[in-house]
């Protein structure tokens, strides 16, 4: 897999480049802003985009800026973004522009290098990775209809559907056999009015409304 970084420090650019290569990636550029990001992108169309938020040259937005440009040119490139802190307005945006194929993590994640592996793996096979700082934090805001109709239990699986979790993790997390997940699922999707359908993924659209995208 050909990923490209995009982080203004040094030590953690470096830091993820040598973790990356260790873990069997392909890191094929590493730059320090979000003008040369867009450029490598164009140039290697990579599999993934791990973005910094904050880089040159206000160290404002200029990170979820470039990720919702690459996500429209080039919507292959699965997007990796991470903060330094919780910035609810920043997940929020990404997320309705990049209903699959992208992650939101603290920095902090970066050290539990085996959870951060498998974050990027499965961002990159095309699920979504949210923090769960970022998913606790965004539920303090949506606690809303249609989500009161959930029982906690149901209300604690789509937090773990939120965070990325197949049905597998979410059965080793709680505890809990196949069948219970699968008809934890379905009651979550009955319950916010998410009827099947073939061309709309109802996990996704659960997420969605879980966060209030």
């Amino acid at each position: 897999m050909r990923i490209v970084i995009a982080e203004d420090s040094v030590l953690l650019r470096d830091g993820l480049t040598r973790m990356l290569t260790d873990g069997g990636f392909e890191v094929v550029a590493a730059v320090p802003d979000a003008a040369q990001l867009l450029k490598v992108v164009a140039e290697h169309r990579p599999e993934l985009a791990v973005i910094d938020v904050r880089m040159p040259p206000t160290h404002t937005d200029e990170g979820i800026k470039a990720a919702l440009v690459i996500r429209r040119q080039f919507p292959d490139v699965a997007l990796l973004v991470l903060s330094q802190y919780v910035e609810e307005s920043y997940a929020t945006d990404l997320l309705s522009e990049a209903s699959s194929s992208v992650g939101y993590l603290l920095k902090d994640r970066v050290a539990h290098v085996r959870d951060f592996l498998d974050a990027l793996r499965r961002v990159a096979a095309g699920g979504t990775a949210l923090d769960p700082e970022v998913v606790a934090q965004l539920l303090v805001r949506r606690r809303d209809d249609p989500l009161d109709r959930l029982t906690p239990r149901e209300q604690q699986v789509l937090k773990l559907m939120a965070e990325g979790r197949s049905n597998a993790g979410i059965m080793e997390t709680l505890k809990v056999s196949p069948s219970a997940v699968e008809k934890y699922v379905t009651n979550i999707f009955l319950k916010l009015d998410l009827p099947p359908t073939n061309t709309d993924h109802r996990r996704v659209l659960a997420v969605l409304k879980y966060l209030g995208s």
